[in-house]
């Protein structure tokens, strides 16, 4: 996994700019002895935000930059000059990013479409100047305002793939050979389990130039959702599917049991999950009889349509093909805008699993000193702690 280029999970350390300092100054200029205050506002420290980005597939471009910081905001001047406002920074990620705070697991925002902005960290707001504390009982401040510390957060990014159809099996189950069968991708293909290391897209046209997009997921094995195998790393990907495909080996002693095995390991890493449409296919049929397979019928779970097919021989894809057009257009499973907040639920992190999560995917940052930062005299504050309006 060292040497893919398919990168779905990355932490890094994100601080937002401080707010300037306002000034305290006293004007004294020639046939003006007595001008009063004129100490000008700090400007506000810069922002970080998120930016959804359809040229990016992966958060590669983010595996190597660990640490984002913005610039602060500029301190006041006289003659009531005000800060310069600190740059923002915006970062660029593909669609359907999920951001979670790293210390504590607790769900931070969703990047869902090309184009979305999400403030992640506000920038300190500018200390104001002695010119705006001046009245008519206090003609001369002789103080000034402390521009606002900056937020720092250290964040993990997970990618959760976007697809119509997710296929759920044990490895060798032939997800990948019904992939490479339906349409143009060309998953890696060989007689051995988790021949899948990273998930992969293809885009399976239908009737009438219609198409939909399926999603070729790892295999999982029983207790995935503990840790087991690749099943946490993995199993993230299924959320973002608006139908299940589960894919059971038509030589398996008990298709029935694999199946029932697959749908606990969904319901212990996401009850959510369950309420997705499912459909059942069972492969490698070209090893089958057809007498064989009417007795298998009568053996399998009549709550969910059941496919029979073989990727090698293509019997029953056309069949399979239907039925998911069918199932992804029903009134019941009307595919939901993706846009909407409201149709997307997230859970916090569980701790448990979290630290077990990073060792494995091998992120340990310390977090370095910023050389212009006076940290006697700043103080981080809690993201939740901080005001929206603008001073």
């Amino acid at each position: 996994m060292a040497e893919s280029n398919f990168v779905d999970y990355v932490k890094i350390v994100c601080r937002s700019g401080k707010g300037g300092k306002g000034s305290m100054h006293l004007r004294h200029v020639k046939y003006n002895p007595n001008g009063g205050p004129d100490g000008g506002d700090g400007g506000r420290g810069g922002n970080i935000y998120l930016r959804g980005n359809h040229n990016y597939w992966t958060l590669l471009h983010l595996k190597y930059q660990r640490h984002v910081f913005a610039e602060h905001g500029g301190n006041g001047g006289k003659d009531k000059c005000h800060g310069t406002d600190g740059k923002d920074i915006y970062i660029d990620v593909p669609c359907g990013t999920v951001v979670y705070d790293a210390e504590t697991g607790r769900y931070v925002c969703d990047v869902t479409h090309d184009g979305q902005v999400v403030l992640l960290l506000k920038g300190g707001r500018g200390g104001l100047g002695n010119f705006q504390f001046r009245s008519a009982t206090n003609q001369a401040p002789r103080y000034a305002q402390p521009g606002e510390p900056m937020q720092e957060m250290t964040v993990i990014m997970e990618l959760k793939l976007l697809a119509d159809v997710g296929l759920v099996g044990f490895p060798n189950a032939g997800k990948s050979t019904l992939v490479s069968s339906l349409s143009n991708a060309r998953p890696k293909i060989a007689n051995y389990p988790f021949t899948t290391m990273e998930p992969s897209l293809g885009i399976v046209g239908y009737r009438d130039n219609k198409s939909f997009v399926m999603a070729d997921i790892p295999g999982i094995i029983e207790g995935a959702s503990e840790g087991r195998g690749l099943g946490l790393r993995f199993l993230r990907h299924i959320e973002r599917n608006s139908l299940l495909l589960f894919m059971v080996p038509g030589d398996t002693d008990d298709i029935k049991r694999e199946y029932e095995i697959l749908l606990n390991e969904l319901r212990s890493f996401n009850p959510e999950m369950l309420s997705k449409h499912r459909v059942l296919a069972v492969t490698k049929c070209d090893l089958l009889d057809d007498e064989l397979i009417s007795m298998l019928r009568e053996t399998l779970p009549t709550d969910l349509p059941v496919v029979f097919i073989s990727a090698v021989t293509g019997y029953g894809l056309d069949e399979l093909k239907d039925v998911l057009w069918e199932e992804l257009n029903s009134e019941s499973n009307k595919l939901q805008d993706i846009t909407s907040e409201d149709t997307l639920v997230h859970r916090d992190k569980d701790l448990s699993y979290l630290s077990k999560e990073m060792e494995d995917e091998g992120e340990n940052i310390e977090i370095l000193d910023d050389d212009d930062l006076d940290m006697e005299d700043m103080e981080f504050l809690d993201v939740d702690d901080l005001e929206d309006d603008e001073p």
